[in-house]
């Protein structure tokens, strides 16, 4: 599974690690990325999905049916 958010697609960053001399270092900033299950009211069932924890938070708010319409994921599948 890549590490990718399934609903926003928020992925890694490229950036540089500053040490106290300025040396700079290449790193990633990784996504903050949990795996969970949401509730799926209209197919009566749970889904598991690989979040961010802005998705997280925006789902609470949209709901899941019209997120994963916006991000093209077919909930059957998941």
């Amino acid at each position: 599974m890549a590490r990718h958010c399934q609903l926003t697609g928020k992925k890694a960053n490229n950036a540089f690690s500053i040490s106290h001399s300025h040396r700079r270092t290449k790193r990633m900033q990784e996504a903050n990325l949990q795996d969970k299950r949401v509730w799926w009211p209209q197919g009566k069932r749970w889904v598991r999905l690989r979040l961010s924890t802005k998705a997280i938070k925006t789902l609470q708010h949209k709901g899941l049916e019209s997120m994963a319409k916006a991000a093209g994921i077919n909930l059957n599948k998941c």
